[in-house]
């Protein structure tokens, strides 16, 4: 059995591969592969690749079949390999959203106490939301921890549907039908209920209801929308239904919320920058 050179000295992945019992070796080659590609000048073949990563060729062919899989890695027709956009996505989606959540704590936080007990900020990712920034009044929980990285399916949720039915329609019946069959939700959400919550949703201009998430918990959302329209996020109130419907809390919040999603919708467009996944 051939084994492998030792990897270059001084790269993320050596390091990572070099930290024994937590490293996941075939994630460290990965990465290995991914160094090697960005730092070479023009497009390499599978043996250069092996070589500089210090792989052996089967190693290589697997991993790179892997990342062409995933859409991080190309191939030409000289079987050649390279980098996709799909790399650079990754880095400008962290930087927007880390653009994204420093904008929107003094937003949040200006919403908690004063119209509900908790605000949030999600955005898509697939066919889930993911919340990127959340404040809550004291220690308070709200029936379910939602906390920042908390994914949550957007065809059963509140926060959901306010970004969904700003979609334009097949986007947003793709993810809608990927989603139907999520089961994180308390009840089946029927096709029918959702398509009557998005239409709700276009014609008033944000979403609220008691949460299919966390039973008891009333939930009032808005779109952040970007300047083609475009859901780039959205922020969301809550509050326990014993103390307040949906209805109140939409009375009490709307008009702060409203705000607190143009603000970011401003401030977003001044920074350039916009999440759309």
């Amino acid at each position: 059995m051939t084994s492998e050179p030792t990897p270059p000295q001084g790269s993320v992945a050596a390091k990572a591969e070099s930290s024994a019992k937590n490293s996941v070796q075939s994630l460290a080659k990965a990465f290995r592969l991914l160094e090697a590609i960005a730092a070479s000048e023009s497009d390499l073949t599978l043996s250069e690749l092996a070589g500089v990563s210090a792989l052996d060729p089967g190693t290589t062919h697997r991993m790179l079949k892997t990342l062409i899989d995933l859409g991080y890695v190309a191939r030409s027709e000289a079987k050649r390999f390279t980098l996709t956009m799909k790399v650079l996505d990754l880095g400008f989606r962290a930087i927007g959203h880390r653009d994204m959540r420093t904008l929107a704590r003094p937003i949040l936080r200006a919403l908690v106490g004063e119209v509900s007990e908790a605000a949030s900020l999600g955005v898509l990712s697939g066919t889930s939301v993911l919340y990127i920034e959340r404040m809550r009044a004291g220690i308070m929980r709200l029936g379910v921890d939602i906390q920042i990285g908390t994914m949550i399916p957007a065809a059963a949720s509140v926060i959901g549907w306010a970004m969904l039915a700003c979609l334009p329609e097949p986007e947003c019946r793709r993810l809608v039908d990927a989603a139907t069959a999520d089961s994180a939700a308390l009840r089946p959400i029927e096709p029918d209920e959702i398509a009557r919550q998005l239409k709700r949703v276009r014609k008033q201009g944000y979403a609220c209801g008691i949460s299919p998430i966390s039973n008891g918990i009333a939930v009032l959302a808005v779109p952040v929308l970007d300047q083609e329209g475009y859901p780039v996020a959205a922020v969301s109130v809550t509050a326990p239904s014993v103390r307040m419907t949906p209805d109140e809390l939409t009375t009490r919040a709307l008009g702060s919320l409203q705000s607190a999603a143009r603000d970011l919708s401003l401030g977003l467009q001044a920074r350039g920058g916009t999440i759309a996944d």
